[in-house]
This record gives C-alpha cells, structure tokens and sequence, in this order.
C-alpha cells in the first residue's frame, strides 16, 4: 500500500472510530439519564438496536486500527489496559440497563461505567496505562 493509501485508510478508520465513541457515550448516558428517570424510550425498539450497531463500528474501526498500525493488547500496555477495561464498561453497563434490578444498583454500575468509559479515553489519549493518572 502506497503511503497516501495508507494514510487515508488510517484517518478514515480514525475518524469512524472517534465518532463511535462519541456516539456511543452520548447513548449510553442518555439511556442511563432514561432508565434513573424510569422512561419507556429505554423499551422504544431503536433504543435497543441503534447502540449495538454503533458499538459493532466502533469495534471494527478498532480491530482495523489495530492490523493496520500493528498494535495488539499484549504487545501494547496501554492497548491491553484498554481491552481489559472495555470488559468492565460492558459489564457494568449491561447491568446497570438490564430491567429488574434495584435502581441504585443500576444507578451505581451507570456511574462507574461513565468513569470506566472516561478512563478507556484517556489510555487511549494518552497511549499510557495510567490513563488520566500519567502526570
């Protein structure tokens, strides 16, 4: 691949994959602001499909970002930081939008994968485990 090829392809997965991550905090706090507020938008059939199709980009874009810049969790700290994390956020956040459970206990798991989240950014801002930490 020519240098401008590859320069073109690594910005426009960059820019997908910087605007999934845009798009899918805004959902995600917005649907955690619906379910504390207990609205039936959370039920609406696009609340529940739309954030799975910008999650499965945002994924994609980063498997890509990944080959093409060859940087893989493992071989990267902060790239394994990274992932680790993104299992937490997804835990938390399916338990904190999952119905039948106690509000507080959603609310908590939606607070600590909003900073689960910030975290993720500042790895991946900072290309250091220590995120936000890293003086």
């Amino acid at each position: 691949m020519s240098a401008g090829g590859f320069a073109m392809l690594y910005l426009l997965l960059k820019y997908i994959h910087v605007t999934c991550v845009g798009l899918s905090f805004s959902g995600f706090l917005l649907r955690g602001i619906w379910m504390l507020s207990g609205s039936t938008l959370l039920e609406q059939r696009l609340t529940r499909v739309v954030p799975h199709l910008i999650d499965t980009t945002l994924l994609t874009s980063a498997i890509g970002l990944a080959l093409l810049l060859e940087q893989y969790p493992i071989k990267n700290d902060w790239l394994t930081a990274k992932v680790f994390s993104l299992f937490l956020y997804i835990a938390l956040g399916s338990l904190a939008l999952r119905p039948g459970r106690p509000r507080w206990l959603k609310g908590g798991a939606w607070i600590g994968a909003l900073g689960t989240f910030g975290y993720i950014v500042s790895v991946a801002v900072k290309k250091n485990p220590a995120g936000f930490l890293a003086g």
